[in-house]
């Protein structure tokens, strides 16, 4: 491993999983990585069953984390989302992402550490399956502290704008911010985030 300390910044949450099948590459945010043991350098992550990036690290065991930081932009949020879907180019707009030794691809924008891993086994949670793996490889990009969700929420993520009061209702998705106009349907999936209608609130 470059360098062991890319392994402190799992104390904190948020983090880009990138994985590769074949010639396609796909990722998406996940807030669930913990350090389970340093002989040897071990991680669980659990990544729900509805991305299609959890498909590829189940069939092919190879992923990236790359750790954000307090200074990632929104935009990055937007892009890979905390869901992915087959059809969707991750890496477009982000020109800077690296291809690791282990043929992944793993993000520097607004990124203070990247771990490669192997997953050694797999527990299955329900809506979510937990994997652990085996840290290859790692290196620390910056120094600036790792972001939190709830930094997320309070300082990266655009907060919804007041608008004059309307007729009909309004709905804003807590995780990224988007606003529905009208009633929620109880299937009602956010555009953008992918998250349910229980992710919104009244406004």
């Amino acid at each position: 491993m470059k360098d062991q300390k890319a392994m402190y910044a799992l104390s904190y949450g948020l983090f880009v999983l990138t994985a590769r099948e074949g010639d396609k590459d796909n990722g998406c945010i996940i807030n669930t990585a913990t350090q389970v043991t340093t002989t040897p350098n071990r991680l669980t992550i659990a990544v729900n069953k509805s991305n299609y990036t959890h498909d590829m690290v189940l069939r092919d065991g190879r992923f990236n984390l790359s750790i954000l930081s307090e200074q990632a932009p929104f935009s990055l949020f937007q892009q890979f989302g905390f869901s992915s879907g087959r059809d969707t180019d991750k890496f477009a707009g982000f020109p800077d992402a690296v291809r690791g030794e282990n043929g992944l691809f793993y993000i520097t924008q607004g990124v203070n550490a990247y771990l490669s891993c192997r997953t050694v086994s797999t527990m299955d949670l329900g809506s979510h399956t937990l994997f652990l793996a085996d840290v290859l490889d790692g290196d620390v990009l910056s120094g600036d502290p790792s972001a939190t969700y709830a930094y997320y929420q309070a300082h990266i993520k655009p907060k919804p704008q007041a608008k004059p009061a309307e007729s009909g209702e309004r709905w804003v998705c807590k995780v990224c911010g988007y606003v529905h106009e009208g009633p929620l349907p109880a299937d009602f999936i956010c555009p953008l985030c992918k998250h349910p209608a229980s992710d919104f609130e009244r406004m």
